[in-house]
């Protein structure tokens, strides 16, 4: 059951779409714009039939807007899956074109052909089922790709994911910072993904891989005949990601003259394509990301301040993987799975010596080189685990050697159990100790355990945590 609004002066008009649409819908009547002002606001209509006269009086209502866009655009940020289709007479065929245009679902003309109403109604329908399965499956993708890796043990990244998400339901600029490699990318989906915008697009441009003097076609799209090789209108990024999210990536790449452009998106909300004079509306919400120092950049004239204040409204630096190796084997555990998802092979862990080495190595490419890392040897790996074997040597150069358990076969079964387990018991808790410095409530969190039963193992084992400090 559909709720339906009818805002329309003309009783026949009125009638003929009600003989049309479902006994079940639920209709309500408008014929001002005042009318439909307050209904759109106090029920949730799912379709708008409205005369092309009475949205010309919701222009003049809307006191303060010239834009010929504003009624529309009104609507749809009261209603934004609201469908909205404009009746017109045959004289006023190219205004209803226009709202078309600039956000209308569709426009049918009077006297009502009720086929033509009909047609309209079942389009309508087919495209909110396509929004709907696109919805879904977009949700499914989402959690695919980011359940295994949000759940991190690193302190540091708590503090990162817990600012996700306070400013993913905003509307507020976020500039991500960090290194290459280190999940910029992945953090702007992710507060994509927890913001109220996340049915729409995501829209992604890496700045810095398109040629300077195509960026702002790109970013803000061009008018045909606009440069030579422009042979037909193109709409930009900021048009495609319109009521979604836009991430710029190595945003310090940008040109001056492009970085003017995006100041006025950021301070005004509006763009121009290149060589166009109409001016748009950006309905985006803007993440932008640098691996390098904006700041410093702009003592050195090579970024503009103005610009930068605008940016850094809400800044995120996400840690190396170095500052994080607590969170190595969630990598290796999602990863596993993600390649396991798109390959015949079946592989579900690491050797201890493969683990080993991945904890104690720099990692200066951070989680992509552990992602290449591991997919290399996911595929030379034949057995049910990646050995080391199918590793580059270089991984191992700096690893400590595993120390074996010895085993003293004149023992029971039972004691040999209880050595080895003791052992085990010792390393892991010398190796969390070691990778939280001594901190005995941060190792206390990982471990599972209680503070109070940690200082017994740690005296049990004689661990001092002076000497992981």
């Amino acid at each position: 059951m559909d709720t339906i609004l009818i805002a329309t002066q003309d009783p026949q008009t009125n009638t003929a779409i009600r003989r049309v649409v479902s006994p079940d819908d639920q209709i309500h009547i408008a014929d001002s714009s005042d009318q439909i002002l307050e209904t759109i606001k106090s029920i949730t209509c799912d379709c708008l039939f409205i005369e092309l006269s009475l949205m010309e009086a919701l222009h003049g209502t809307l006191v303060g807007e010239t834009d010929s866009k504003a009624p529309i655009q009104h609507l749809k940020d009261l209603r934004p899956m609201m469908a909205i289709i404009v009746v017109a007479g045959n004289d006023g065929v190219r205004d209803a074109v226009r709202c078309v245009k600039n956000g209308a679902s569709n426009y049918i003309t009077t006297p009502i052909d009720t086929d033509e109403v009909r047609l309209v109604i079942d389009e309508i329908s087919r495209e909110r089922r396509r929004q709907c399965e696109l919805a879904y499956l977009r949700e499914r993708i989402w959690k695919d790709d980011s359940l295994d890796i949000v759940h991190t043990r690193s302190p540091k990244m708590k503090k990162v994911v817990g600012n996700v998400m306070s400013v993913g339901p905003t509307k507020t600029t976020v500039l991500l910072l960090g290194e290459t490699g280190t999940g910029k990318s992945f953090t702007a989906k992710l507060i994509h993904r927890h913001s109220n915008r996340k049915n729409g697009p995501f829209i992604s441009v890496h700045c810095g891989a398109i040629p300077e003097p195509l960026i702002e076609s790109e970013l803000f799209g061009h008018e045909k005949g606009s440069f030579t090789g422009a042979h037909r209108r193109k709409l930009g990024k900021f048009e495609v990601a319109s009521g979604g999210t836009i991430f710029l990536d190595e945003i310090g790449t940008l040109s001056k003259s492009a970085q003017v452009k995006l100041l006025t998106v950021l301070q005004e909300g509006i763009y121009q394509r290149v060589g166009g004079e109409q001016t748009l509306t950006a309905n985006v919400r803007v993440i932008a990301a640098s691996n390098t120092d904006l700041k410093q950049m702009c003592t050195e004239d090579l970024f503009r301040k103005d610009l930068y204040y605008r940016l850094n409204v809400f800044p995120i630096t996400i840690p190396l993987l170095n500052e994080r190796k607590e969170d190595i084997p969630v990598f290796v555990h999602a990863f596993l799975n993600k390649f396991n998802r798109f390959n015949t092979k079946n592989i579900q862990g690491v050797h201890p010596a493969v683990m080993q080495a991945l904890l104690q190595y720099d990692w200066p490419g951070n989680i992509r080189e552990l992602e290449n890392l591991l997919e290399r040897a996911y595929i030379l790996e034949s057995t049910a685990e990646l050995t080391p074997e199918s590793f580059p040597s270089e991984l191992f150069d700096n690893a400590e050697p595993i120390t074996e358990i010895t085993i003293d076969t004149s023992d029971t079964l039972a004691a040999v159990r209880q050595k080895g387990l003791a052992e085990i018991e010792r390393r892991y808790l010398k190796e969390v100790l070691s990778r939280n410095r001594g901190k005995i409530n941060a190792s206390a969190s990982e471990t599972g355990v209680g503070t109070r039963q940690l200082n017994k193992l740690m005296h049990k084992y004689k661990l001092d945590k002076g000497i992981f400090k």
